[in-house]
């Protein structure tokens, strides 16, 4: 299998087109694109257009309008499978090309096989030219054709069709009379079709090469009837009689597996030319019969074995040029998930068998894992698959695996999680193995997806569940999302007033215990991003009594750091909008306990200054809005020259503590007005940053007009000396970097 490369250059420019068709387009009068200015399309290029756009979900009977143009725009091998086109579109779009091949295949919109037939057969170049027909999941209609010009139309009046494909259809004994009086045909497949007899097939015996007849529980014949016609078919050379395991009981498959026995059994005069055979989910089949068919059949290059306990038989393991779907090994599971891609009965079996062959898998598999994928996308609503595709993503994905595989081929893996986490909310084990596959660093921080649909997902999972490991991993999934959304992602997610109480929750917990573990640290770290930057946030979390639950946590875990920092995070923040910083917020914080509280914080020497800081910061805020102070005055007066004392003693910190966004909100706390605390903290912090990462901080620092306020600052006479220093370091700092990069452009 290829590896993830890069897309094709043609690739991105035809998602180009899919993007901007709007405005590449006119509306009929009917309400179809068209395009308004169209160059004569590489007829590959078309194919491929037509392709992506039914990729990307976009095709549709307004879309589809665009290829009516078949002089631009010619269409030779068409695809619109699973797309909502209508039987008039089809007929206005496709028609009119001189196709070789179509497929319709699962198309909703009302399309049915007799529109298509009837509407490519009024087209006399595609009469000749279509070889190849798909029309797999559609209804058939057969009664609704009507004659043309005193001829029925059928399948018979395209007769360059060599190749059909009727899966899930209606097909009937008639329709198949009809199809095997083909000339040219040698390929079809008639899989789990209503079809109940197979005589029809004596027609084309000289023309058959492949024929797929899987599970054809409908089936009315002999054994005896059965094999006279399959070893009459002298130029075949695959047959697929498998069938579905799961579906029916014994005596439904007795005539096929006993078909299937005497043909292995048989001369091998019979089918000679036969190299291909499928009798996977045959479980009556003795391993005697597969060996003296094997032995037989020197030139056998195929045999489908899947779910038949014959796939370990000894003599396979002679066989060099022989491929196998089965269960003894990953190559043959590999085979099966490669050609039973539309199979769910094969495909869950064979991810019941790769999951047991990863489970303690050590070695990055990106070739697997992309098979297990197009599992899930190739059967989206399918629950059996789904529970076991995501138990193989979780062991190929985890510890270090993920980091060793494309991103690529990861964001559509993670994609899939997220899909299967939004189709079954309700299936606890598919959820629970999605969170665990997402519970990983790597995935969560260098994997591009939708971080917001995935925060959502597992918010709502962790409102329905308790169990202490995975409220653990969920938490801890939505504490990483939470950090990664945009400001206007945070505050859509925060609307929803249950998200904010599932955390608090959680925090609460933990708190009437006394727990220090991983998920209390990452609740409130989750709570912290939740509310950072948004007002809307930051009230819902005062409406749900977090302040009250806050200040109960600060003094549960005095002697708790690294708790105390994220608690005290979220009150000051320090960036735009948050509690300490939003006027309107600012009287819940006008607590004489609480801000006592955090004042002993402030000038506790045994916490770590990571703490301090923090308190510094919600009592620096507070103390500037002089006009807001509603407490005692002389507690403001104290909080001033604590800070200002506290603060000139703290020691420079090496590790890095605390990063902006923004140095917007440090603007009023740096005019020359405030008291000298108030900016002494502001200054510290900025200078704290700066000496820790100049490169990124100094353009801020300009950008936002912070380095003029400094200069304010050092040249006022009221500007304490300790104020004066930091802020001569810091402007220092930023034209050393800005002169030493302008060095470096030089």
């Amino acid at each position: 299998m290829e590896g993830e490369g890069p897309q094709t250059l043609c690739d991105l420019c035809l998602a180009q087109v899919c993007c901007k068709l709007d405005a590449l387009c006119r509306k009929r009068a009917d309400g179809s694109m068209s395009l308004i200015w169209a160059p004569l399309f590489p007829q590959e290029l078309a194919d491929q257009l037509l392709q992506k756009m039914a990729t990307k979900g976009m095709l549709n009977d307004t879309t589809v309008g665009i290829f009516r143009n078949s002089k631009k725009l010619r269409l030779r091998r068409a695809s619109i499978r699973c797309c909502k086109v209508s039987a008039e579109a089809f007929r206005l779009a496709l028609c009119s090309h001189r196709l070789l091949e179509l497929d319709a295949s699962w198309v909703s919109g009302g399309l049915t096989g007799a529109d298509v037939i009837s509407g490519l057969a009024s087209n006399p170049e595609c009469r000749a030219s279509l070889q190849k027909l798909a029309l797999n999941g559609l209804n058939l209609d057969w009664g609704s054709l009507e004659e043309a010009g005193g001829v029925c139309v059928g399948f018979n009046s395209l007769q360059g069709l060599g190749t059909i494909h009727l899966v899930n259809t209606d097909l009937t004994d008639d329709i198949l009379e009809d199809i095997c009086s083909l000339p040219q045909l040698e390929t079809l497949d008639i899989s789990c079709s209503t079809v109940s007899k197979l005589n029809a097939l004596l027609q084309c015996k000289n023309t058959m090469r492949s024929l797929v007849a899987h599970r054809l529980h409908q089936l009315d014949m002999s054994h005896v009837r059965l094999l006279f016609i399959f070893t009459q078919l002298h130029t075949l050379r695959h047959l697929d009689f498998s069938d579905d395991h799961f579906a029916g009981d014994d005596s439904e498959r007795r005539d096929g597996d006993e078909t299937v026995r005497q043909l292995l059994e048989g001369s091998p005069q019979v089918l000679p030319s036969l190299v291909s055979l499928d009798i996977s989910g045959r479980k009556t089949i003795t391993e005697s019969a597969l060996r003296a068919f094997v032995e037989s059949r020197s030139g056998l290059l195929f045999l489908g074995l899947l779910a038949t306990g014959l796939s370990g038989c000894p003599i396979l393991s002679s066989q060099i040029n022989l491929k196998v779907t089965g269960e003894a090994n990953e190559n043959q599971l590999w085979e099966a998930l490669r050609r039973y891609r539309e199979r769910e009965c094969f495909i869950r079996e064979a991810l019941v068998h790769l999951y047991n062959l990863t489970t303690d898998t050590d070695k990055p598999q990106p070739d697997t894992l992309k098979l297990v994928v197009e599992a899930m996308q190739n059967h989206p609503g399918s629950s059996h698959v789904h529970l076991v595709a995501t138990a193989c993503v979780f062991n190929l994905t985890t510890q270090d695996l993920a980091e060793a595989m494309p991103i690529r081929l990861m964001s559509s893996t993670v994609s899939q999680l997220l899909h299967a986490m939004e189709t079954f909310p309700n299936h606890q084990q598919v959820q629970k193995n999605c969170l665990m596959a997402l519970c990983s660093g790597n995935i969560l921080q260098d994997v591009p997806f939708d971080k917001y649909l995935a925060a959502m997902l597992v918010m709502k999972w962790l409102g329905n569940h308790e169990e202490p490991t995975l409220q653990r991993m969920a938490v801890a999934v939505i504490s990483l999302l939470v950090a990664k959304l945009s400001t206007e992602e945070t505050a859509q997610l925060s609307k929803d007033v249950s998200f904010m109480k599932q955390l608090l929750a959680v925090v609460q917990q933990k708190a009437m215990l006394g727990v220090i573990d991983s998920t209390l640290k990452f609740a409130l770290s989750a709570l912290w991003n939740l509310t950072d930057e948004t007002p809307t946030a930051a009230r819902i979390f005062i409406e749900c009594q977090g302040l009250e639950l806050y200040e109960e946590v600060l003094e549960s875990y005095y002697n708790e750091p690294s708790i105390q920092q994220k608690v005290l995070g979220l009150l000051v923040g320090m960036n735009e909008n948050n509690i300490a910083e939003v006027e309107e917020l600012q009287s819940d914080l006008m607590d004489e306990d609480l801000l006592e509280h955090i004042l002993s914080l402030l000038q506790d020497p045994q916490l770590e200054v990571g703490v301090r800081y923090f308190a510094g910061g919600i009592l620096a805020q507070l103390a500037s809005r002089a006009k807001v102070w509603i407490l005692d005055d002389e507690l403001r007066s104290t909080i001033l020259e604590k800070l200002h004392e506290s603060i000139i003693a703290w020691p420079h910190l090496e590790q890095e503590m605390v990063s902006y966004r923004s140095f917007r909100p440090f603007s009023p706390l740096l005019q020359t007005c405030q008291p000298s605390g108030v900016q002494l903290w502001a200054v510290w912090a900025i200078h704290l940053v700066c000496s820790q990462n100049t490169s990124h901080y100094s353009s801020m620092l300009d950008k936002e007009g912070l380095t003029e306020l400094l200069k304010a600052l050092d040249g006022h006479p009221d500007t304490h000396s300790d104020i004066k220093r930091i802020s001569q370091r810091i402007v220092l700092m930023v034209q050393e970097h800005q002169s030493h990069s302008e060095g470096m452009d030089n």
